[in-house]
């Protein structure tokens, strides 16, 4: 079979403008449920560390996050992600209502914290430093979308041990003035360097914007509409992203790189839609999942972050890439 064979669409039943924003992922969430119990929950082998470098991910098969080349020897994840000397793991609880279990490991994977929370997996993201995490979940029950789901978005501050439940609340500029609304919605958080700074997705009106955060300010202003899952760049001048381009529910999205110094944005290579919220591999490279087809688990690309070349398979049976430097 072809691996680049186009996904094929999915009924989604979408409930008023959030569900309509979270397009395609509304049937990853409705997926994910229909699997929750697929894999079974089981700790890494006591050989699997992340202290030898090269790429990390979640293994579909097995649910495992696995290394490459390497057997899937690690923790069970719904979503997994890893800098600096720490490693977030995202698990599906089983049971109703849907709670997500996130936990926190060092580099040995042993347990460091564990929260539970409401939604099902969706997002994870570490900051460089290993300091600052951050996970989204699909809620349900939320006042604006009470037949639906909605996203909670959490952050972690492991330097102090305080936890953000949900940033919803955090103080928003829109447009130049400070915005309000019942139906915001925050989702897909990448940290900068300096473990303050933070970028995401604010979903509100209709319309998504990527929002520039301030941890230290508790506050966040929007720099530009039609972006989502932003993925900051290692040198932290660009930003990948998912832009919306068709209202088609089997292809909606499209990878796009902003540089932030002018605000430009290019497409890149990948043709298909990619609902995921890219990782970079290095300065000029991204890797990401295309989603399931068939009954079949999606696989795992990179392409290059100028634009250029082509997309290039990496895994099959892939999700959840990040790649791990050398311990220095």
């Amino acid at each position: 079979m072809n691996p680049r064979a186009t996904v094929q669409a999915r009924p989604t039943v979408l409930v008023l403008a959030v569900l309509v924003l979270l397009g395609g992922s509304l049937g990853y969430v409705l997926h994910a449920r229909e699997r929750g119990g697929g894999h079974r929950l089981v700790a890494a082998e006591a050989s699997f560390t992340l202290h030898e470098p090269g790429l990390y991910y979640r293994d579909t098969a097995t649910g495992r996050v696995a290394r490459t080349p390497g057997a899937p020897d690690g923790p069970s994840c719904a979503r997994f992600y890893a800098a600096g000397e720490r490693a977030l793991c995202l698990r599906a609880l089983p049971g109703t209502p849907a709670r997500t279990q996130a936990v926190v490991y060092d580099r040995g994977f042993t347990e460091l914290r564990t929260v539970t929370v409401p939604g099902i997996p969706n997002r994870a993201r570490v900051s460089p430093s290993g300091q600052v995490l951050s996970w989204t979940t699909f809620a349900v029950g939320d006042s604006y979308a009470a037949s639906g789901f909605s996203t909670r978005t959490s952050i972690l501050d492991l330097r102090t041990g305080y936890l953000v439940k949900s940033i919803e609340d955090i103080p928003l500029t829109l447009g130049g003035g400070r915005y309000h609304a019942a139906d915001v919605n925050y989702w897909g958080v990448d940290f900068a360097a300096d473990d303050n700074r933070f970028y995401a997705t604010v979903a509100t009106g209709g319309r998504t914007h990527l929002v520039e955060g301030d941890l230290g300010a508790w506050s966040a202003r929007t720099l530009r509409e039609n972006v989502e899952c932003p993925s900051l760049s290692p040198d932290g001048t660009r930003i990948a992203f998912k832009k919306k381009v068709s209202d088609d529910p089997a292809a909606p999205w499209r990878l796009y790189v902003l540089d932030l110094a002018d605000l430009r944005e290019h497409p890149l290579a990948e043709s298909h839609s990619v609902d995921d919220q890219a990782a970079w591999l290095d300065d000029a490279t991204l890797a990401y999942a295309l989603p399931a087809r068939e009954g079949k688990g999606g696989d795992l690309w990179s392409v290059p972050a100028d634009g250029t070349g082509a997309p290039r398979l990496l895994v099959p049976g892939g999700s959840s890439p990040v790649a791990v430097p050398p311990v220095h």
